[in-house]
């Protein structure tokens, strides 16, 4: 269990309070790392930061907000003075707003490029100067990273995702020589409040159950599972990777 062990390691999760963020934000405290959960609200990352802190764990709430570089960068800094450091990115911000090819507008679309794809360049650039050799990068993708999405407007955010892929890649490359690691999680549908839309229209629910293996969409365990792993020693000879937490779509598809 020593290779999942993160005591003493200092972690910043942007888009921390959300279900996938927040769960993922609890795992790293119950595996010993100090956490700053950051997020576009202030009051919801110190929330969580606060039940964190009452349960016996090292916390911080701040904002930041995903779509300003200057929020990031400021955000990312403040994250390292309030920890002393940063080992830990576990970047999980992300969003999508769904429009078919013909009704897609500029400001939409540059709206998830900007949360999405920017958001997850300058979050690594700033954590980088802070991190040192054994450093870990995460970031948040999706199964639709790979695979379109038939029947929904999914331009926006596929593209972005995709694009995330080649960013976890580049930068893995980037990022070796420092002995900083640099991997994505990709799952599908995750059972969090956000997954409501899907669950509300019983025709779309039983059609994304069908085309998954093993039968269910994802539980936010699965995901802390493998942000754990790739933030730990477990995982020091993996980087440039992505991990499709999907129950099979992408061997199928």
């Amino acid at each position: 269990m020593k290779l999942f062990e993160l005591s003493g390691k200092r972690a910043l999760v942007p888009g921390g309070y959300g279900g996938i963020g927040g769960a993922i934000a609890q795992g790293l405290c119950e595996a010993g790392a100090s956490v700053v959960v950051a997020g576009r609200s202030e009051s919801k990352a110190v929330a969580l930061a606060s039940r964190l802190a009452k349960a016996g764990h090292t916390a911080h709430g701040i904002e930041l907000d995903g779509e300003s570089v200057e929020s990031i960068s400021a955000g990312v800094d403040r994250a390292a003075s309030l920890l002393g450091g940063l080992d830990l990115l576990v970047n999980c911000i992300g969003k999508n707003r769904e429009q078919r090819l013909a009704e897609v507008t500029a400001d939409t679309f540059d709206e998830i490029y900007r949360t999405n794809l920017r958001s997850a360049m300058f979050l690594a650039q700033a954590a980088a100067r802070h991190q040192g050799r054994g450093g870990k990068q995460v970031h948040l993708l999706s199964v639709r990273s790979q695979l379109g999405m038939r029947g929904f407007g999914y331009s926006a955010y596929c593209a972005t995702k995709g694009g995330m892929v080649m960013l976890v890649k580049q930068h893995a490359l980037e990022l070796a020589p420092r002995g900083i690691t640099v991997n994505g999680i990709a799952p599908t549908v995750v059972l969090t409040e956000a997954a409501e839309k899907w669950r509300s229209d019983e025709q779309r629910w039983n059609a994304l159950l069908a085309r998954i293996p093993l039968g269910r969409v994802a539980d936010p365990a699965d995901i802390v599972g493998a942000a754990l792993f790739f933030c730990s020693t477990a995982s020091d000879f993996v980087t440039g990777q992505v991990l499709y937490l999907d129950g099979g779509i992408t061997a199928s598809q």
